[in-house]
């Protein structure tokens, strides 16, 4: 664990005592339970189901497709059936169904009113799944053409199904949501992990413990996938020494399927059936093979059910090996080379990259790559050191370890970060594998996240839109008229609605602390004190994080005693709730939940501060759903996106956060706070340091002000404003109704098309691209700009147009096989050209070999503007500058 610090008087002095204990705690374990009982290993195994009455059968139906995660009615019908069951199991509706005593039943049976309620959530769930989709109106041509793989590591869709640790998770949770109420012929593709992530639990002293509960599947909304002769399918991944053999299993999500690979079987070795045991667990050597059952294992598993994608879309690096799977799959099936093969597959791939520093990436030492992935590379004719290469950012640098995010961009038409800052510092990471292009030319464009609205959104504020917005929120959550509707909300209403949400909050957050009290060994009457933190009446913070250091949990820590007179206000008190987990092996971030538990109880400041234990999706629904400001303040640009702040939107809460990620696009003054500004320090501690003192003014200034002026006991009419302005400018922007619409429209709609072009017509075109690429790589060392000529004045106009006129020499090549480009821009220092836009010109004649182009110039500024000429290729089946690099610009 490393050092840690010195426990205070009266603490368990025994680090490894005080772990015990909490654990022990922890799992409802006696004194001796370290006396483990050894269990027989089992030879044969079966399963057995629970059969309900016939009465009740839909509810098995409703249980297995997770389309309940966003249907409040058929949540609402589960705990129905036993409340005090449904939370002891966590929101399992199968485990609730299989844990129903026969006289519950019965009178389930006999239930009138009950059966009433089933039938309308079940004839809900089927006019779902039949009716019309955005995706089906909007393209029928593509409907049963496209199909869209999705390969997440992580899959956060509820808490009810534990396979994910954070944001990562949640987006792909949010989109597989978005794609099954827009109808994008979708499926994901991911791992079972039979651990899980870790469950936390902190020791008195405020350090963090991991515990990895074993899951039972079969207790889970989760169909173990079978063969004709009813036994459970197979796939095999090679690994250097052995094969694992994986077990496939799906979920219904709505329209979408999620495939899940488990290697947990008998018929792997002890330490193969742990591969998927826990999510980032392990080492290197664990992380490989990992992603090689994501990547190569998934690809196989959409193989054996009989599903052929025509775009794959890599969420994040860690599922990029299913490039060569695909490339080998594409090989067998068609009888091509490698190069033909990947041309076609590269046609056909998305990647999706979250990480906004370097060493966020999956890295991997060229032995290790070639130790794992050497027979399949041999498999499909690719050198290792070709193999590599495609992994580097400098190709040439023997020094340079494998890049899962580089590999996956090499092998991708369409890239993308999550935010339009996110997209510029991916841009300049990765500027030097395209160092020909301008640093705004580097392929990666930005889709946003969102998240999913109904997911998100509390019973109570839904009920109010359903009264002032109609239901056109539920259906088309990412328009902007139908949100603009928030401005007919009675201000007292929707004041009176928020009250109630932050009521219910804090009897969530008080009767978790009292349990977490309990189960750390308190007595039930210590833990009763519990029943005062934290009061309904006043402004509640929420900040809910993975306790990365980058993501400063105590920058409001900094100043003990302002901090202090924020939250013990005589007129304008505040509260915070707080939650999260470090990574296991973070113990700098271990520190920071640390330093938290510490200022609560050396200031006894527990009435208004409180860490919530066991961070996960019911708690932050709960959270987003219950505080008033949503707090974030990363130390900026290193936040890729961030969508905790995205869901207090549709529930009226207010942000307060760093301009990094959403934020920078998000933020106006209208809308929510600011943290700092747009300039990024070198020196982190003054960066810190300023940010801190901005937080503060903030808190003490116009955000107290505005939530608790109020006069003749109306609502603060200042900051229900905000609220509303909050909703009608965010709530629409940042949903993932928006951002999946963008994915099919910029990207999987064409990547399918050109996967399908490439593939017709016994690979013609894919050939002929192909031709077309050795074609000009062997010409582009005699391209050529000869002479550029143009119509400039020494002062021009703004609005006026100037001529341009270049000869070229193109070695052969037509001119419709080069694009011929002025690029025009602001004059900045070194003579570099900024804010720069392109003007195509056009071929007007050809003379002894050489090409004349003209075109015409528009002023659109005023100020000191510059302007150079280039050739790049152009090719209706080349995607330039990601599938071929070239340049060649005026002056070289």
């Amino acid at each position: 664990m490393g050092a840690r610090p010195t426990m205070r008087k009266g603490r368990l002095t025994s680090e490894v005592s005080e772990r015990t204990l909490a654990l022990g705690i922890f799992l409802g374990l006696s004194d001796n339970y370290h006396a483990a009982m050894k269990h027989p290993k089992y030879s044969h195994s079966f399963e057995v189901t629970s059969e309900l009455p016939e009465e009740l059968h839909p509810l098995k139906r409703l249980a297995f497709n997770l389309r309940w995660t966003w249907h409040e009615p058929t949540q609402e019908l589960f705990r129905q059936v036993d409340r005090q069951l449904w939370e002891e199991v966590e929101h399992n509706p199968v485990q609730l169904l299989n844990g129903l005593p026969a006289k519950r039943i019965q009178a389930l049976c006999n239930d009138a009113a009950f059966l009433a309620s089933l039938k309308v959530c079940a004839d809900d769930l089927d006019q779902y799944l039949e009716g019309k989709t955005w995706f089906g109106e909007t393209f029928p041509e593509q409907v049963g053409r496209t199909l869209v793989a999705y390969f997440c590591a992580e899959f956060g869709i509820s808490e009810t199904l534990p396979i994910y640790s954070g944001g990562l998770g949640v987006l792909a949770g949010d989109h597989l949501k978005a794609a099954s109420d827009l109808g994008v012929p979708l499926v994901g593709v991911g791992l079972l992990y039979s651990r899980g992530y870790f469950r936390q639990i902190l020791t008195s002293d405020g350090w963090q413990q991991e515990h990895y509960p074993k899951y039972d599947f079969y207790q889970y909304p989760l169909q173990l996938m079978r063969g004709e002769d009813q036994q459970p399918l197979r796939v095999e991944v090679e690994l250097p020494d052995r094969t694992i053999i994986c077990q496939v299993w799906k979920c219904d999500v709505g329209r979408i399927q999620l495939v899940l690979l488990d290697s947990n079987v008998l018929e792997n070795a002890p330490v193969d059936q742990e591969i998927t045991d826990t999510l980032y667990g392990g080492d290197q050597e664990m992380r490989i093979r990992q992603e090689l059952i994501l990547g190569v294992g998934g690809m196989r598993a959409l193989d054996t059910l009989g599903i052929r994608p025509t775009v794959c879309h890599m969420n994040e690096g860690h599922s990029a090996f299913l490039s060569l799977e695909r490339i080998r799959q594409f090989v067998k099936q068609r009888g091509c080379d490698f190069r033909l093969a990947r041309k076609v597959v590269v046609a056909g791939n998305v990647f999706t990259t979250h990480t906004p520093v370097p060493a966020g990436f999956d890295l991997f030492p060229p032995d290790v790559l070639e130790r794992y992935a050497s027979s399949l590379a041999q498999e499909i004719g690719l050198k290792m050191d070709d193999l590599i290469r495609l992994g580097r950012i400098d190709p040439e640098n023997d020094g340079e370890p494998f890049n899962m995010a580089v590999f996956a961009m090499e092998n991708s038409n369409y890239v993308n970060g999550v935010s339009e800052l996110h997209a510029r510092v991916t841009r300049q990471m990765f500027h030097a594998r395209w160092p020909d292009y301008p640093e705004d030319e580097v392929p990666v464009s930005a889709i946003t996240n969102g998240v999913h609205t109904l997911s998100w959104t509390s019973p109570r504020m839904a009920k109010l839109f359903d009264t002032y917005l109609g239901s056109e929120w539920r259906e088309r959550p990412d328009d902007p008229e139908t949100w603009a509707q928030v401005h007919a909300i009675p201000d007292r209403e929707l004041w009176e609605v928020r009250e109630n949400m932050r009521g219910d909050f804090v009897r969530f957050v008080r009767k978790r602390v009292q349990r977490d009290l309990v189960r750390r060994g308190h007595t039930r009457s210590d833990a009763s004190q519990a029943e005062t933190i934290l009061d309904p009446r006043i402004l509640t913070i929420g900040f809910a994080r993975r306790f990365a250091t980058y993501k400063r949990a105590t920058l409001l820590l900094s100043d003990p005693e302002r901090l202090r007179s924020l939250l013990f206000h005589s007129d304008r008190p505040i509260q915070i709730v707080i939650a999260g987990k470090s990574h296991p092996k973070d113990d700098e971030g271990k520190r920071l939940i640390q330093q938290i538990v510490t200022f609560v109880e050396s200031e006894s400041a527990m009435q208004r501060i409180v860490f919530l234990e066991d961070y996960d999706i019911s708690v932050a629904k709960m959270m987003v759903q219950g505080i008033d400001l949503w707090l974030n303040n990363p130390r900026r640009p290193l936040e890729a996106s961030g969508t905790s702040g995205m869901k207090v939107v549709p529930n009226g809460g207010l942000n307060c956060s760093a301009l990094d990620g959403w934020w920078d696009e998000g933020f106006d003054p209208g809308v929510g706070w600011a943290i700092g500004s747009r300039n990024d320090y070198a020196d982190t501690g003054f960066q810190d340091w300023v940010d801190s003192r901005s937080l503060y003014v903030a808190l003490e200034g116009e955000v107290s002000n505005k939530f608790y002026t109020r006069s003749n006991g109306d609502p603060p009419t200042g900051w229900v404003e905000m609220i509303k302005q909050s909703m009608a400018k965010l709530a629409p922007r940042f949903s993932t109704a928006r951002m999946v619409r963008d994915y099919a429209e910029k990207f999987y709609l064409p990547a399918s098309v050109s996967f399908q072009a490439m593939e017709s017509n016994g690979l013609g075109r894919a050939k002929e691209a192909l031709a077309w690429r050795d074609k000009v790589r062997a010409a582009w060392p005699k391209v050529r700009v000869d002479s550029v000529s143009d119509t400039l004045q020494s002062r021009n106009l703004v609005g006026s147009t100037f001529s341009i006129r270049v000869t070229a020499e193109l070695d052969g090549l037509m001119p419709e096989e080069a694009r011929v480009q002025a690029v025009v821009g602001r004059v900045g220092s070194n003579r570099e050209l900024q804010d720069v836009w392109h003007v195509d010109l056009t071929h007007v004649g050809s003379e002894n070999g050489m090409h004349s182009f003209e075109g015409e110039v528009p002023c659109r500024q005023a100020g000191h503007l510059g302007y150079t000429v280039r050739i790049v290729p152009s090719s209706p089946d080349v995607v330039i500058p990601s599938e071929l690099n070239l340049v060649r610009w005026e002056k070289d």
